[in-house]
């Protein structure tokens, strides 16, 4: 009877640490930051412009880098979805190029950060 009791827990716990990488994953994916959000967060409070300019820390990097990402997820609240790709996908690639110590990405990410060529096409 203890064996078998042991043996059931030894294959609850196995099956736990086999679907737990699977559940946070799942509920990583399904975080959603508005595009707001992302507005105040990463522009209104100047960190886009921070790491840009290289005053930002890696953890600064980190976190603008998920920003826009999310972003980029997003639908655009009005104007062309394809206009909303391309301008956002500026933004995540320039932001990853400064995660990845490219010399060149601060400056690319300054360019990408242009509101009004946003604004224009996408903010209702």
């Amino acid at each position: 009877m203890r064996t078998k009791m042991l043996g059931g827990l030894a294959c609850l716990v196995a099956a736990a640490f086999i679907s737990l990488p699977v559940l946070a994953a799942d509920d990583d994916g399904d975080k959603k930051i508005s595009n707001e959000q992302v507005m105040k967060d990463a522009f209104k409070n100047k960190l886009i412009q921070k790491v840009a300019k290289g005053e930002g820390s890696a953890e600064d990097a980190k976190n603008l880098h998920g920003l826009l990402v999310a972003l980029s997820k997003n639908e655009p609240p009005k104007g062309d979805a394809e206009s909303w790709k391309q301008l956002t996908g500026a933004l995540v690639k320039a932001s990853q190029g400064v995660l990845d110590g490219d010399k060149e990405a601060g400056a690319a990410l300054g360019k990408a950060a242009n509101c009004k060529a946003c604004h224009s096409k996408h903010k209702p």
